[in-house]
């Protein structure tokens, strides 16, 4: 094999979504700037500050559907010669800013609810009862929307986080109506509001700690690195491999890239093959950049020695030997 190196770029096309969600970000935004309006209406209507300021926060989540919705746009705009990816990132990001609103919005409920646990306030709890019922049917079908993509793609997880998010803080309104209604318990409402914010920000913290992971181009959750080497060094002819690289181009996109050293006179398009298709069927891995070298060249490649944590060589070969 000659001692130069050659660069192979085997890409396959991404899985497609489980479905087009363009058409279900559309609806969801409809059926939540309907509900809004309802809601507003109705909270003015009963003079009720709890129905007002959960008009607000439902009208915050339609921002974070439309948000996600033109990540997801983002994310298939063709790459130029300023952005070589595209805007592959903007669904990363996306869950990012999802996360971090649908926190400090949990939040922000808490403060409030704390707040009537001191000093709580008489409520005309019919008016709310009744528009907190038709929330739990409006958000629990929006986050159905989403939930067939809520684990492929942290994007659309994180839409439907904000979904679910909002249907339970409903269920729980009912719930709480039902029982001051009955009992006239008025500091039962912010306490199951406490509750809620609980629940939900101990389900969103993931989602932020995943999507600022991939921000910093961590390795998928998905993705064993361990594995993926394992699995390189195990394809014949490749004794090492240096500069091993895995990390999300998007949401539902992983890349990799990285440098194999081969044996003298190896077959290096069958080898690439091989490679691509491992990465492919068994990680789930759908951009993959190799360069393929010599043991020569790989003594001499400037990136060897400065990627520590990418390197490895096949036990019992010579290049072991010389580790």
């Amino acid at each position: 094999m000659p001692h130069d190196h050659a660069h192979h770029h085997p890409h396959h096309h991404a899985h497609p979504a489980p479905a087009d969600f363009g058409a279900r970000f559309a609806l969801g935004i409809a059926l939540n700037v309907g509900f809004v309006a309802v809601e507003a209406f109705f909270g003015w209507r009963a003079d009720s500050l709890a129905l007002l300021a959960d008009a607000v926060h439902n009208l915050g989540d339609v921002g974070a559907l439309a948000l996600a919705w033109a990540a997801l746009a983002a994310a298939r705009l063709r790459a130029s010669d300023r952005h070589t990816f595209g805007w592959q990132r903007a669904s990363i990001l996306a869950s990012f800013v999802n996360a971090t609103l649908l926190l400090l919005l949990m939040g922000a409920l808490a403060w409030e609810a704390a707040s009537r646990l001191v000093h709580p306030q008489p409520v005309d709890e019919w008016p709310v009862l009744v528009v907190a019922a038709v929330g739990i049917g409006i958000n629990g079908a929006t986050a159905w929307l989403f939930a067939s993509g809520a684990k492929g793609d942290l994007n659309i997880r994180g839409a439907f986080l904000h979904m679910a998010a909002d249907a339970l803080v409903s269920l729980g309104v009912v719930v709480g109506a039902l029982v001051v209604l009955a009992t006239g318990w008025m500091w039962l409402d912010p306490a199951i509001s406490l509750a809620i914010a609980a629940v939900v920000v101990w389900g969103t913290w993931s989602l932020l700690a995943q999507s600022v992971h991939l921000l910093f181009d961590g390795v998928p959750q998905a993705v064993e690195l361990a594995a993926v080497r394992r699995g390189l060094l195990g394809l014949r002819d490749v004794v090492a491999l240096h500069d091993l690289h895995v990390w999300a181009l998007s949401t539902s996109k992983i890349s990799l890239t990285a440098h194999l050293v081969v044996r003298s006179g190896a077959d290096a398009q069958t080898l690439l093959h091989q490679a691509e298709h491992l990465l492919h069927d068994e990680f789930d891995i759908t951009h993959v950049t190799l360069q393929i070298e010599s043991e020569d060249y790989a003594a001499h490649c400037a990136l060897a020695g400065a990627s520590a944590c990418g390197g490895a060589v096949r036990p019992g070969t010579a290049a072991a030997g010389r580790a």
